[in-house]
């Protein structure tokens, strides 16, 4: 499997974990959201930048997805850090479920490789 592919399932899969953990524990602990909010951003923000090198046949619309999500992200952090907060939480949903918008695309979308993964 290529290294970018490889590199893209890491952040992928880290942001898979991360960002549910992180809409659930600030029912639990401050520190802890911030902690695993910022393991989101870094899986959103790795996987969507790695899904750039990720390209057989040039570019796809997940790829103009990709640069969306890094937009948000962007966004996101940047509303958090000024007090914002409903924004913020409405920004990262967003981008979290982008993560699993494209993860879906990638695997139902025949010759992509996921989908040759997951059915031959």
């Amino acid at each position: 499997m290529p290294i970018p592919v490889v590199v893209h399932l890491a952040f992928s899969l880290l942001a898979m974990l991360a960002v549910p953990i992180a809409l659930l524990v600030p029912k639990l602990r401050r520190g802890g959201h911030r902690l695993w909010g910022r393991l989101a951003a870094l899986g959103l923000c790795g996987a969507a930048l790695s899904a750039l090198f990720v390209a057989r046949h040039g570019p796809s619309p997940l790829h103009v997805l990709a640069i969306a999500l890094l937009l948000t992200v962007a966004r996101a952090v940047f509303q958090a850090r000024h007090g914002r907060i409903a924004s913020h939480r409405r920004l990262m949903l967003i981008a979290g479920g982008s993560l699993y918008v494209a993860g879906a695309a990638a695997m139902l979308i025949p010759g992509r490789l996921a989908h040759r993964l997951l059915f031959g």
